[in-house]
């Protein structure tokens, strides 16, 4: 997958997809993608990049504590039912 630095503008690819997908790691594992010559694998902090069209990556994917507000309230109608 490729992503877009937001410093540089320049395309990293992900060489680690889980590392993207989880919430709890704030980097990621992948290399530059600058002409045909594979770059060295490095971090990359995933505040730093976006998708190629300048959005930002999704909430669950930063985030580990998304949706806290959300199961909060579930569980405190859950306990005045009770």
């Amino acid at each position: 997958m490729l992503l877009k630095e937001t410093a540089t503008g320049h395309l990293v690819e992900v060489t680690h997809l889980p590392e993207l997908f989880n919430p709890f790691e704030s980097e990621i594992t992948g290399r530059y993608n600058i002409g045909e010559d594979r770059t060295e694998e490095t971090k990359f902090a995933k505040s730093n990049l976006t998708f190629l069209s300048k959005e930002t990556l999704p909430q669950c994917w930063i985030d580990p504590h998304y949706r806290d507000k959300e199961v909060q309230a579930h569980m405190e109608k859950v306990s005045s039912h009770s």
